[in-house]
């Protein structure tokens, strides 16, 4: 028994009474720590986020590199669940009954030294029972898998409401027949499932929460490539699907010393994925450089820096802006702010990328699509957007030699991505999202969820266009004017733009 910083010659001078009491304190406290584990969990800002999207989503990908906490996500939800004891942090769904849930992995094994073991202990040590997520006092009952030693079939849990819930382990390797017939508030896949698997597991929920429909979701590291699961998530999107990657950089688990002997150990082709949650490509990725060499923290940005911002128009896919941050001097390009919504109109679109103070005045390039008129109005796009206040270049996007060759572009940013010349700040998580995914197919490029990464593409092909920091932020008439003294830095991080001035 550990004496919680007394030391011994502490608790010998402790009056009779006093040690009692504290020996029996300090057992209750590690009783709790051992089979309270589900009072424990403290989430990281992703995993909260996975689990707030519950509420509303029925499919979820929980997307993440090893050893991060996807599965312990899982493990945490799921006793939620069946226990009905929601933390008061809680924002995801709530089932106000006793539920009947599938959880599963690759293989029988495999389900009981992850799964199971997270859930309620060590499954070779009876003993142990209680000791996972799932608190001692609320497990009733529990059959024994046939084929799998010390693994359990089912596990009857009591629910707060005074029911009892059911927890039914499955594996992959059982086959899609075996996942047929029944019905249940959710399932959980730990690790990528086959497509007709997960397929069944979700027919088996359309019914339940009383008929209301219950909920999948998924926990894994995408070694697999693009996968037909994968794909939907990432690339179908169908309603009522959503995705939280989590990288190595969202733990705080680990120093950055670790990190980098961590993503050092892993097989080279194997790094993004089991580091960053990002599905092995292979030679099919556009953008073969590891984030850990461009991806920073924001910087200021000196008024001698040059700006410019790019656009792409969304039409029957999202808006997106880009606001890129020059260093002449050292001729390296940072990006340094996102903007990307789907479905919102012009106006929207150009009052957010004005609410940005750094880039609110900086030239925007933009695609030869936004030369063409608007049904609507007959105006065209670029115009439309020049009216609601963005200072739109004159012509679209084009090289020095005057084309807008998209492989050419590419192959620009990826050398100076290679030679440390474009810098990403790690606030820009959705332009980092489209990086991981960005991929050719039968050679060519896939024009699909590319929105930020083509709108960053026309700012840097038309820097030579950008306007310095100074002329953009107005600094000669602020200085004039006495808001900004002469010769005092002005804070570019921080100014008139709350917590996260660079989004």
């Amino acid at each position: 028994m550990t004496t919680g910083g007394i030391t011994p010659d502490m608790l010998a001078a402790m009056a009779p009474e006093d040690r009692e009491e504290f020996e029996r304190l300090l057992q209750e406290l590690e009783e709790a720590a051992t089979n309270k584990k589900i009072s424990l969990y403290k989430p990281y800002a992703k995993q909260r986020e996975f689990h707030a999207l519950g509420a509303t989503i029925t499919e979820r990908l929980f997307k993440a590199g090893n050893q991060l906490g996807k599965t312990v996500s899982g493990a945490h939800e799921t006793a939620y669940h069946l226990t009905g004891e929601y933390p008061d942090w809680w924002q995801g769904r709530r089932f106000d009954h006793p539920v009947r849930c599938w959880v599963s992995g690759k293989t029988g094994t495999g389900t009981r030294d992850t799964i199971q073991k997270l859930l309620f202990g060590n499954p070779a040590d009876k003993s142990a029972l209680g000791t996972g997520t799932v608190p001692k006092e609320a497990i009733i009952d529990y059959s024994m898998s046939r084929g799998v030693p010390d693994g359990f079939d089912t596990v009857i849990v009591r629910h707060k409401t005074g029911g009892n819930s059911t927890v039914h382990f499955m594996s992959y390797e059982m086959g899609r027949e075996k996942w047929q017939g029944d019905t249940l508030d959710f399932v959980w896949f730990d690790e990528e499932p086959p497509e007709d698997i997960y397929s069944e597991g979700k027919t088996r929920t359309q019914a339940g929460d009383n008929n209301k429909g219950g909920m999948v979701f998924v926990t894994f590291t995408p070694l697999l490539g693009m996968s037909n699961v994968v794909r939907r998530f990432l690339q179908e999107k169908p309603a009522g699907t959503a995705v939280v990657n989590m990288t190595i950089y969202d733990v705080d688990h680990y120093t950055d010393e670790q990190r980098k002997k961590i993503i050092a150990g892993y097989l080279e082709h194997e790094r993004e994925a089991r580091s960053m949650g990002t599905p092995i490509m292979g030679t099919g990725r556009v953008f073969m450089v590891a984030e850990s060499a461009f991806v920073i923290a924001p910087v200021q940005i000196p008024e001698h820096w040059w700006l410019i911002g790019g656009i792409d128009f969304g039409i029957d896919h999202p808006t997106a802006w880009a606001g890129l941050a020059w260093d002449k001097d050292q001729d390296v390009i940072y990006l340094c702010a996102e903007h990307r919504l789907k479905g919102a109109n012009i106006a929207t679109n150009a009052a957010a990328i004005k609410r940005n103070p750094r880039f609110a005045n900086a030239p925007v390039a933009w695609p030869h699509d936004g030369a063409k008129r608007d049904a609507g109005s007959g105006e065209a796009i670029g115009i439309q957007y020049k009216r609601a206040g963005l200072r739109m270049l004159p012509a679209h996007a084009t090289d020095t030699k005057g084309t807008n060759s998209v492989e050419g572009s590419v192959a620009e940013v990826n050398e100076q991505l290679q030679t440390g010349k474009f810098k990403v700040f790690n606030t820009c998580q959705m332009w980092l999202e489209e990086y991981r995914m960005y991929h050719r197919k039968d050679g060519l490029i896939v024009k699909l969820d590319d929105d930020l990464i083509s709108a960053s593409r026309y700012g840097h092909m038309m820097r030579r266009f950008a306007k310095p920091a100074s002329e953009c932020w107005d600094l000669t008439k602020k200085r004039k004017q006495g808001t900004v003294a002469q010769g005092v830095h002005y804070d570019t991080l921080n100014f008139g733009f709350g917590e996260r001035p660079w989004q």
